[in-house]
């Protein structure tokens, strides 16, 4: 009985055998085929086809160009109320406007509508422009943290803590193997941070000797941005540390624009100049204004265009700094234009917003809101979307 049972016990084991070298040969590559191995999950960005404008200034350059053209009259399409003034610009992206108020929401307002998906309510004003990255909205505010909200719904994802108010705009940048979002934000602690969009998680910081008030532009893996100790700051995107550091002369509270290796950006001392990273100097200083420069820069293909506290819109040379045109408003130009074809948009605490001519620094269109409008403009869809201190959000287009 048991060389039988033995004999079964064999015969079983051979039919395993049998039947798990058959799955083995049906399943083994072809010769020379290799396993398949999935493909990395790339973070989503959002693509400049002239539908959105996804952060401050428009893209990472913060360069403040629009694709597209505008036509010579805009109309009011809608307005949004909100609570109290507004100091942040806005972001446009799939047909939502991504903005923040000094009554400490940050808002998502349909771009045809005008009518609101969302609010998010921080704990003090929000100043700074959203950055719009893939499903997720990165903010700061003035209560010191950076937000990371849901798109659709305005859901918290996570929030990061810095020691100081966040006035400034965040911006964003891939890891050196290009397979995480990482997203910068500077503050009044001094620090430019970078975090990891998924999580919030700390990844490096970068120490100034004073405030940090506008946002960082990012360029050849690299973050450009100046700081209230009077230093242009150019940082490696790697890890946070120092690739150049070039004395400006005075404070700055502006953004600046970084376009291959140049850096273009105003002080407190009047003066507006454009610095060569590589060089670690700066190229040409422009002193047309006796008042300080705090609006960011449009660089155009040929052209920088910027408000002054001179009550002028400036127009220079992009390789010399020579002045081309100035236009005269009648309040402070805070406000940083944006330039769409041959037209350029900008605001100014005399409570309007003019459409200049790029050419020749005309007037081409102004609407009077009657109150400042220290907001920068976004311009995308044929359509100019910006905030006011009057605590509106307007949305100009053509006549309908």
């Amino acid at each position: 009985m048991k060389v039988v049972k033995r004999t079964i016990l064999a015969i079983a084991v051979t039919v395993a055998v049998c039947v798990l070298l058959v799955v083995v040969v049906i399943n083994r590559p072809e010769s020379g085929d290799e396993p398949a191995v999935p493909e990395p999950v790339r973070p989503k960005v959002t693509i400049d086809d002239g539908s959105s404008w996804p952060m401050f200034r428009g893209g990472q350059s913060l360069s403040g160009r629009a694709s597209g053209t505008l036509p010579d009259e805009l109309t009011v399409v809608w307005k949004f109320k909100t609570n109290d003034s507004i100091k942040s610009s806005p972001a446009i992206v799939d047909g939502l406007v991504f903005i923040g108020s000094s009554d400490e929401n940050i808002y998502a307002i349909d771009l045809e509508s005008g009518q609101k998906v969302w609010a998010y309510k921080t704990t003090d004003a929000v100043e700074a422009a959203p950055c719009v990255v893939g499903e997720t909205v990165f903010v700061g505010s003035l209560d010191g943290f950076l937000y990371a909200l849901d798109a659709g719904n305005g859901s918290l994802k996570w929030k990061y803590e810095t020691d100081g108010q966040i006035p400034g705009a965040a911006n964003w940048t891939l890891s050196p193997d290009g397979q995480q979002l990482w997203i910068l934000v500077g503050s009044y602690d001094n620090m430019l941070h970078c975090v990891d969009s998924t999580n919030g998680n700390i990844l490096w910081t970068y120490e100034t000797d004073n405030y940090i008030n506008g946002s960082p532009a990012v360029d050849d893996r690299k973050a450009a941005f100046g700081g209230c100790d009077a230093m242009i700051h150019v940082v490696s995107l790697t890890d946070g540390s120092k690739v150049a550091e070039i004395d400006s002369g005075s404070y700055i509270a502006a953004s600046a624009a970084f376009l291959d290796g140049q850096v273009y950006i105003g002080n407190y001392d009047n003066v507006f100049m454009k610095a060569d990273v590589a060089a670690g100097k700066v190229v040409w200083e422009y002193k047309g204004s006796d008042a300080p420069f705090f609006s960011s820069p449009a660089v155009g293909e040929s052209v920088v265009v910027f408000g002054g506290r001179d009550e002028r819109v400036h127009c220079v040379g992009r390789d010399d700094g020579k002045v081309v045109w100035t236009f005269q408003a009648l309040g402070e130009v805070d406000s940083s234009p944006v330039i769409c074809g041959d037209k350029v948009v900008v605001g100014s605490e005399d409570g309007r917003l003019y459409v200049i001519r790029l050419s020749d620094g005309s007037k081409v269109w102004s609407y009077e809101i009657g109150q400042p409008i220290t907001s920068s403009p976004a311009v995308a869809r044929g359509m100019v979307v910006v905030g006011c201190d009057d605590g509106y959000v307007y949305a100009f287009g053509s006549k309908r």
